[in-house]
């Protein structure tokens, strides 16, 4: 069954499905700054645009198309987007 998130006034939205290694979700974000928190470690893939990621560690790196980024579980993380951006996030 697929389930449609919205968030931040509609600026994020995705679409979660379970897949053979665990729940996964695509999305879109708008330009603007976010704080997302995890309860379980994630890996997010940049599918198009870029983000400025900073992890709970105060370390700030940008990611573009291709490249990804783990984010352990339990924490928060901010990213700036600055253009409209698709990724793919994966759960563990």
């Amino acid at each position: 069954m697929v389930k449609v998130n919205e968030y931040f006034d509609g600026k994020v939205k995705s679409l979660a499905m379970v897949c053979e290694n665990g729940l996964a979700t695509v999305g879109v974000m708008e330009p603007g700054v976010y704080e997302f928190g995890t309860t379980s470690e994630e890996i997010m893939q940049i599918i198009e645009g870029e983000m400025n990621v900073t992890l709970q560690e105060n370390t700030k790196q940008t990611f573009i198309k291709g490249q990804s980024f783990k984010v352990p579980a339990h924490t928060k993380f901010q990213v700036e987007v600055t253009r409209d951006t698709a990724y793919i996030c994966y759960y563990k």
